[in-house]
């Protein structure tokens, strides 16, 4: 059974940081593409950052130069370091590990910022 389970989620003042953690079990970890996606009330998920099975990153231009994706193959794990952060990045943010077109999510996790 494929379990994604995010953790770290918050409350934090507009300028502060959280980091986020997702611990994947059931799944070859290594050879899928980790990344994290999030919905704020009223809108659709969007991406956040993805890294994939060789490393390579990617971000929302609204999170360019304030968070950083990384995965930790050895531990199952994929974090994302949010800093900078502003009022417009509280949302749910979802763990989703994908490989081909196999797609799996966590349960989310809150992360709101105050002004």
């Amino acid at each position: 059974q494929v379990q994604l389970v995010e953790s770290g989620g918050g409350l934090v003042q507009a300028g502060g940081s959280l980091r986020l953690s997702c611990a994947a079990s059931g799944i070859r970890f290594g050879i899928h593409t980790m990344g994290w996606y999030r919905q704020a009330p009223g809108k659709q998920r969007e991406l956040v950052a993805t890294v994939t099975s060789g490393n390579s990153t990617n971000y929302a231009d609204s999170v360019k130069g304030r968070f950083t994706i990384s995965r930790d193959n050895a531990k199952n794990t994929v974090s994302l370091q949010m800093n900078s952060l502003k009022p417009e990045d509280t949302a749910v943010y979802y763990c989703n590990a994908r490989f081909i077109s196999f797609h799996y999510w966590g349960q989310g996790t809150q992360v709101t910022v105050s002004s």
